[in-house]
Protein backbone atom coordinates (compact mmCIF):
# COMPACT_ATOMS: atom_id res chain seq x y z
CA UNK A 1 0.00 0.00 0.00
CA UNK A 2 1.73 3.10 -0.97
CA UNK A 3 -0.51 6.75 -0.06
CA UNK A 4 0.73 9.78 -2.15
CA UNK A 5 -0.14 12.94 -1.30
CA UNK A 6 1.33 16.76 -2.18
CA UNK A 7 0.34 20.48 -1.35
CA UNK A 8 1.76 23.61 -2.99
CA UNK A 9 4.44 25.79 -1.10
CA UNK A 10 3.01 28.94 -1.01
CA UNK A 11 3.46 30.93 2.20
CA UNK A 12 1.37 31.50 4.78
CA UNK A 13 0.29 28.87 6.15
CA UNK A 14 -2.74 28.77 7.91
CA UNK A 15 -5.52 26.83 9.92
CA UNK A 16 -7.17 25.89 6.48
CA UNK A 17 -3.97 23.98 5.58
CA UNK A 18 -3.85 22.52 8.63
CA UNK A 19 -7.13 20.80 9.37
CA UNK A 20 -7.76 20.46 5.46
CA UNK A 21 -5.00 18.58 4.92
CA UNK A 22 -1.81 18.43 7.21
CA UNK A 23 -3.42 16.90 10.07
CA UNK A 24 -4.91 14.18 7.69
CA UNK A 25 -1.25 13.17 6.12
CA UNK A 26 -0.33 12.94 10.08
CA UNK A 27 -2.89 10.57 10.85
CA UNK A 28 -2.65 8.31 7.35
CA UNK A 29 1.20 8.23 8.32
CA UNK A 30 0.37 7.07 12.00
CA UNK A 31 -2.37 4.58 10.60
CA UNK A 32 -0.43 3.22 7.83
CA UNK A 33 0.38 -0.47 9.14
CA UNK A 34 -3.14 -1.07 10.59
CA UNK A 35 -4.53 0.55 7.00
CA UNK A 36 -2.20 -1.70 4.87
CA UNK A 37 -3.28 -4.62 6.98
CA UNK A 38 -6.67 -4.17 6.75
CA UNK A 39 -6.69 -3.72 3.01
CA UNK A 40 -4.64 -6.92 3.06
CA UNK A 41 -1.31 -5.53 1.79
CA UNK A 42 0.48 -6.69 4.61
CA UNK A 43 4.32 -7.99 3.99
CA UNK A 44 4.90 -10.37 6.56
CA UNK A 45 2.93 -8.48 8.69
CA UNK A 46 5.88 -5.95 8.75
CA UNK A 47 3.99 -3.68 5.65
CA UNK A 48 8.04 -2.84 4.68
CA UNK A 49 6.60 -1.73 1.35
CA UNK A 50 3.49 0.14 2.28
CA UNK A 51 4.59 3.87 3.14
CA UNK A 52 3.19 7.23 2.70
CA UNK A 53 4.82 9.43 0.32
CA UNK A 54 4.48 13.09 1.19
CA UNK A 55 5.87 15.91 -1.17
CA UNK A 56 6.06 19.97 -1.88
CA UNK A 57 4.53 20.91 -5.21
CA UNK A 58 7.27 23.25 -5.97
CA UNK A 59 7.19 22.38 -10.04
CA UNK A 60 3.29 22.93 -9.73
CA UNK A 61 3.81 26.56 -8.35
CA UNK A 62 5.76 27.55 -11.34
CA UNK A 63 2.36 28.10 -13.00
CA UNK A 64 1.93 31.47 -11.00
CA UNK A 65 5.26 34.20 -11.23
CA UNK A 66 7.21 34.49 -7.87
CA UNK A 67 11.16 35.15 -7.15
CA UNK A 68 13.18 32.68 -7.07
CA UNK A 69 14.55 33.31 -3.10
CA UNK A 70 10.54 33.90 -2.36
CA UNK A 71 10.36 30.32 -4.15
CA UNK A 72 12.72 28.37 -2.24
CA UNK A 73 11.77 30.02 1.25
CA UNK A 74 8.32 28.58 0.71
CA UNK A 75 9.80 25.33 0.22
CA UNK A 76 11.95 25.30 3.40
CA UNK A 77 8.72 26.72 4.96
CA UNK A 78 6.35 23.88 4.01
CA UNK A 79 8.74 21.43 4.89
CA UNK A 80 9.05 22.71 8.53
CA UNK A 81 5.19 22.85 9.09
CA UNK A 82 4.89 19.59 7.87
CA UNK A 83 7.91 18.88 10.16
CA UNK A 84 6.48 20.67 13.16
CA UNK A 85 3.00 19.28 12.88
CA UNK A 86 3.76 15.56 12.88
CA UNK A 87 5.65 14.28 9.67
CA UNK A 88 8.19 11.63 10.85
CA UNK A 89 10.89 11.54 7.78
CA UNK A 90 11.95 8.82 9.00
CA UNK A 91 8.61 6.60 8.43
CA UNK A 92 7.66 8.68 5.71
CA UNK A 93 9.14 10.03 2.61
CA UNK A 94 9.11 13.82 2.64
CA UNK A 95 10.41 15.97 -0.42
CA UNK A 96 10.10 18.43 -3.13
CA UNK A 97 9.08 17.63 -6.54
CA UNK A 98 12.09 19.91 -8.13
CA UNK A 99 15.17 17.50 -6.24
CA UNK A 100 13.49 14.23 -8.31
CA UNK A 101 13.42 14.99 -12.23
CA UNK A 102 11.76 12.02 -12.80
CA UNK A 103 8.14 13.89 -12.07
CA UNK A 104 9.27 16.35 -15.03
CA UNK A 105 10.61 13.31 -17.36
CA UNK A 106 7.20 10.90 -16.82
CA UNK A 107 4.77 13.89 -17.67
CA UNK A 108 6.29 14.83 -20.48
CA UNK A 109 6.10 11.35 -21.92
CA UNK A 110 2.08 10.76 -20.50
CA UNK A 111 1.75 14.02 -22.48
CA UNK A 112 1.91 11.85 -25.78
CA UNK A 113 -0.97 9.83 -24.08
CA UNK A 114 -2.78 12.76 -22.39
CA UNK A 115 -5.90 14.19 -24.84
CA UNK A 116 -6.40 17.50 -25.35
CA UNK A 117 -10.53 16.43 -24.70
CA UNK A 118 -9.43 15.52 -21.29
CA UNK A 119 -7.66 18.67 -20.26
CA UNK A 120 -10.10 20.82 -21.45
CA UNK A 121 -12.90 19.45 -19.13
CA UNK A 122 -10.48 20.47 -15.98
CA UNK A 123 -13.09 22.81 -14.51
CA UNK A 124 -9.62 23.60 -12.53
CA UNK A 125 -8.03 25.17 -15.56
CA UNK A 126 -11.38 27.33 -16.60
CA UNK A 127 -12.04 28.17 -12.91
CA UNK A 128 -8.43 29.64 -12.38
CA UNK A 129 -7.76 31.03 -15.69
CA UNK A 130 -11.07 32.76 -15.85
CA UNK A 131 -11.49 34.62 -19.33
CA UNK A 132 -8.26 35.06 -19.72
CA UNK A 133 -7.54 31.65 -21.50
CA UNK A 134 -5.06 33.41 -24.19
CA UNK A 135 -3.23 34.43 -21.74
CA UNK A 136 -2.83 31.85 -19.54
CA UNK A 137 0.88 29.37 -19.05
CA UNK A 138 0.61 25.92 -20.95
CA UNK A 139 2.07 25.02 -17.49
CA UNK A 140 -1.71 25.80 -16.12
CA UNK A 141 -3.26 23.83 -18.45
CA UNK A 142 -1.00 20.72 -18.51
CA UNK A 143 -0.42 20.58 -14.98
CA UNK A 144 -2.81 17.89 -14.65
CA UNK A 145 -0.63 15.86 -16.66
CA UNK A 146 2.25 16.35 -14.08
CA UNK A 147 -0.07 15.67 -11.13
CA UNK A 148 -0.74 11.96 -12.80
CA UNK A 149 2.76 11.56 -13.31
CA UNK A 150 3.39 12.72 -9.49
CA UNK A 151 0.86 9.79 -8.59
CA UNK A 152 1.85 7.28 -11.38
CA UNK A 153 5.45 7.59 -10.57
CA UNK A 154 5.66 5.30 -7.23
CA UNK A 155 2.75 3.33 -8.20
CA UNK A 156 0.58 4.61 -5.57
CA UNK A 157 -2.63 2.40 -4.75
CA UNK A 158 -3.90 5.10 -2.78
CA UNK A 159 -4.54 9.00 -2.61
CA UNK A 160 -6.39 11.26 -0.74
CA UNK A 161 -8.65 13.22 -2.37
CA UNK A 162 -11.18 16.02 -1.77
CA UNK A 163 -14.23 17.54 -4.05
CA UNK A 164 -11.77 19.77 -5.53
CA UNK A 165 -9.68 17.09 -6.78
CA UNK A 166 -11.84 13.98 -7.56
CA UNK A 167 -11.83 14.56 -11.57
CA UNK A 168 -7.63 15.05 -11.53
CA UNK A 169 -7.55 11.64 -9.81
CA UNK A 170 -10.12 10.06 -12.68
CA UNK A 171 -8.07 11.71 -15.13
CA UNK A 172 -4.56 10.39 -13.80
CA UNK A 173 -6.49 6.91 -14.04
CA UNK A 174 -7.79 7.16 -17.52
CA UNK A 175 -3.80 8.30 -18.53
CA UNK A 176 -2.74 5.26 -16.87
CA UNK A 177 -5.59 2.50 -18.73
CA UNK A 178 -4.86 4.13 -21.86
CA UNK A 179 -1.06 3.87 -21.88
CA UNK A 180 -1.10 0.76 -20.58
CA UNK A 181 -3.54 -0.07 -22.95
CA UNK A 182 -1.54 1.28 -25.87
CA UNK A 183 2.04 0.07 -25.07
CA UNK A 184 0.72 -3.40 -23.66
CA UNK A 185 2.62 -2.90 -20.51
CA UNK A 186 1.30 -3.58 -17.49
CA UNK A 187 3.60 -0.56 -16.11
CA UNK A 188 0.77 1.66 -14.12
CA UNK A 189 -1.07 0.69 -10.72
CA UNK A 190 -4.53 2.34 -11.45
CA UNK A 191 -4.50 4.31 -8.15
CA UNK A 192 -7.94 4.46 -5.36
CA UNK A 193 -9.35 7.68 -3.57
CA UNK A 194 -9.37 7.88 0.06
CA UNK A 195 -11.71 10.21 1.25
CA UNK A 196 -10.59 11.59 4.72
CA UNK A 197 -13.01 10.44 7.82
CA UNK A 198 -12.84 13.75 8.84
CA UNK A 199 -12.56 16.44 5.66
CA UNK A 200 -12.48 19.62 7.32
CA UNK A 201 -13.23 22.55 5.18
CA UNK A 202 -12.16 25.69 7.08
CA UNK A 203 -13.80 28.82 5.81
CA UNK A 204 -12.68 33.09 6.41
CA UNK A 205 -13.44 34.25 10.14
CA UNK A 206 -15.07 37.75 8.12
CA UNK A 207 -16.89 35.55 5.47
CA UNK A 208 -18.28 32.02 6.09
CA UNK A 209 -18.90 31.60 2.19
CA UNK A 210 -15.56 32.06 1.61
CA UNK A 211 -12.34 29.54 2.22
CA UNK A 212 -10.03 30.77 4.34
CA UNK A 213 -7.23 31.82 2.23
CA UNK A 214 -3.53 33.30 2.51
CA UNK A 215 -4.57 35.68 -0.25
CA UNK A 216 -7.38 37.32 1.84
CA UNK A 217 -6.28 40.91 1.72
CA UNK A 218 -7.42 40.79 5.56
CA UNK A 219 -5.55 39.22 8.02
CA UNK A 220 -8.35 39.07 10.55
CA UNK A 221 -10.12 36.50 7.73
CA UNK A 222 -7.54 33.42 9.07
CA UNK A 223 -5.57 32.20 11.68
CA UNK A 224 -1.90 32.08 10.90
CA UNK A 225 0.44 28.99 12.22
CA UNK A 226 2.91 31.75 13.14
CA UNK A 227 0.19 33.77 15.10
CA UNK A 228 1.57 34.35 18.65
CA UNK A 229 -1.24 33.51 21.39
CA UNK A 230 -2.28 36.99 21.80
CA UNK A 231 -3.13 37.56 18.13
CA UNK A 232 -5.56 34.06 17.47
CA UNK A 233 -7.14 34.90 20.94
CA UNK A 234 -8.25 38.52 18.95
CA UNK A 235 -8.97 36.83 15.44
CA UNK A 236 -11.38 34.83 17.55
CA UNK A 237 -13.14 37.50 19.12
CA UNK A 238 -13.20 39.81 15.82
CA UNK A 239 -14.79 36.83 13.88
CA UNK A 240 -17.78 37.72 12.24
CA UNK A 241 -20.73 36.28 13.92
CA UNK A 242 -24.73 36.50 13.99
CA UNK A 243 -26.55 37.31 17.17
CA UNK A 244 -28.34 34.38 17.73
CA UNK A 245 -27.67 31.44 20.40
CA UNK A 246 -26.08 28.24 19.27
CA UNK A 247 -28.67 25.84 18.86
CA UNK A 248 -28.97 22.45 20.42
CA UNK A 249 -28.10 20.26 17.40
CA UNK A 250 -25.62 21.14 14.39
CA UNK A 251 -29.33 20.88 12.20
CA UNK A 252 -29.53 24.60 13.77
CA UNK A 253 -26.50 25.90 12.01
CA UNK A 254 -28.58 25.95 8.45
CA UNK A 255 -28.02 29.57 6.93
CA UNK A 256 -25.40 30.70 9.32
CA UNK A 257 -22.20 30.47 7.78
CA UNK A 258 -20.20 32.09 10.02
CA UNK A 259 -21.54 29.96 13.30
CA UNK A 260 -21.23 26.53 11.14
CA UNK A 261 -17.67 27.56 10.54
CA UNK A 262 -16.67 28.54 14.12
CA UNK A 263 -18.38 25.24 15.48
CA UNK A 264 -17.22 23.38 12.69
CA UNK A 265 -13.52 24.47 13.53
CA UNK A 266 -13.97 23.62 16.87
CA UNK A 267 -15.67 20.27 16.29
CA UNK A 268 -12.61 19.09 14.43
CA UNK A 269 -9.87 20.52 16.83
CA UNK A 270 -11.65 18.99 19.66
CA UNK A 271 -12.45 15.33 17.60
CA UNK A 272 -15.73 15.47 18.43
CA UNK A 273 -18.72 16.48 15.67
CA UNK A 274 -20.31 19.44 15.31
CA UNK A 275 -23.56 18.22 17.45
CA UNK A 276 -21.33 17.64 20.33
CA UNK A 277 -20.67 20.80 20.48
CA UNK A 278 -23.88 22.28 19.51
CA UNK A 279 -24.91 20.28 22.80
CA UNK A 280 -21.97 21.08 25.06
CA UNK A 281 -22.90 24.96 24.05
CA UNK A 282 -26.23 24.98 23.47
CA UNK A 283 -28.57 28.34 24.72
CA UNK A 284 -25.14 30.42 24.94
CA UNK A 285 -24.04 33.29 22.65
CA UNK A 286 -20.76 33.98 20.72
CA UNK A 287 -19.47 35.53 23.85
CA UNK A 288 -18.91 32.48 25.52
CA UNK A 289 -18.32 30.05 22.67
CA UNK A 290 -15.52 32.21 21.24
CA UNK A 291 -13.20 32.65 24.16
CA UNK A 292 -13.28 28.62 24.38
CA UNK A 293 -12.56 27.94 20.83
CA UNK A 294 -9.78 30.89 21.06
CA UNK A 295 -8.18 28.71 23.95
CA UNK A 296 -8.29 25.73 22.34
CA UNK A 297 -6.97 26.54 18.59
CA UNK A 298 -3.88 28.00 21.37
CA UNK A 299 -3.55 25.36 22.96
CA UNK A 300 -3.50 23.18 19.87
CA UNK A 301 -1.26 25.67 17.82
CA UNK A 302 1.26 26.59 20.25
CA UNK A 303 3.75 24.04 20.02
CA UNK A 304 3.90 23.46 16.21
CA UNK A 305 4.42 27.39 15.80
CA UNK A 306 7.47 26.97 18.77
CA UNK A 307 8.51 24.16 16.38
CA UNK A 308 8.25 25.58 12.95
CA UNK A 309 10.07 28.69 14.11
CA UNK A 310 12.39 26.46 15.38
CA UNK A 311 13.09 24.89 12.45
CA UNK A 312 12.48 27.55 9.80
CA UNK A 313 16.24 28.55 10.95
CA UNK A 314 17.94 25.97 10.25
CA UNK A 315 18.10 25.65 6.47
CA UNK A 316 20.49 22.82 6.08
CA UNK A 317 18.77 21.05 8.36
CA UNK A 318 15.41 21.60 6.07
CA UNK A 319 17.76 21.28 3.04
CA UNK A 320 18.85 17.33 4.21
CA UNK A 321 15.52 16.22 5.33
CA UNK A 322 14.67 17.02 1.84
CA UNK A 323 17.53 15.58 0.39
CA UNK A 324 17.16 12.41 2.27
CA UNK A 325 13.83 12.50 1.20
CA UNK A 326 14.54 12.95 -2.39
CA UNK A 327 16.84 9.99 -2.46
CA UNK A 328 14.11 7.37 -1.02
CA UNK A 329 11.89 9.10 -3.99
CA UNK A 330 13.50 8.79 -6.75
CA UNK A 331 15.48 5.52 -6.06
CA UNK A 332 11.32 4.01 -5.74
CA UNK A 333 10.36 6.20 -9.14
CA UNK A 334 13.43 4.40 -11.01
CA UNK A 335 11.74 1.04 -12.22
CA UNK A 336 8.48 2.93 -12.98
CA UNK A 337 10.45 5.45 -15.37
CA UNK A 338 12.39 2.87 -17.00
CA UNK A 339 9.42 0.67 -17.57
CA UNK A 340 7.28 3.80 -19.17
CA UNK A 341 11.09 4.44 -20.92
CA UNK A 342 11.23 0.69 -22.06
CA UNK A 343 7.72 0.64 -23.11
CA UNK A 344 7.78 3.22 -25.62
CA UNK A 345 11.02 2.66 -27.24
CA UNK A 346 12.97 4.99 -25.70
CA UNK A 347 17.10 4.45 -25.43
CA UNK A 348 18.34 5.84 -21.62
Amino acid sequence: MRVLSGIQPTGNLHLGNYLGAIRNWVKMQDEMPAMAAQAGMANNGKNADSQCFFFLADMHSITVHEGREQRIRNVRDMAAALVASGIDPDRSVLFNQARVPAHAELAWLLNGTARIGWLNRMTQFKDKAGKDREGASVGLFVYPVLQAADILLYQATHVPVGEDQKQHLELSRDIATKFNTDFGADIFTLPAPIIPKESARIMSLRDGTAKMSKSDPSDLSRINLTDEDDAIMTKVKKAKTDPEPLPETAEGLAGRPEANNLVGIYATLSNSTPDTVCAEFAGKGFGAFKPALGELLVETLRPMRQRFLELRTDDAALDAILDKGAAKATAAAEPTLRAAYDAMGLMR
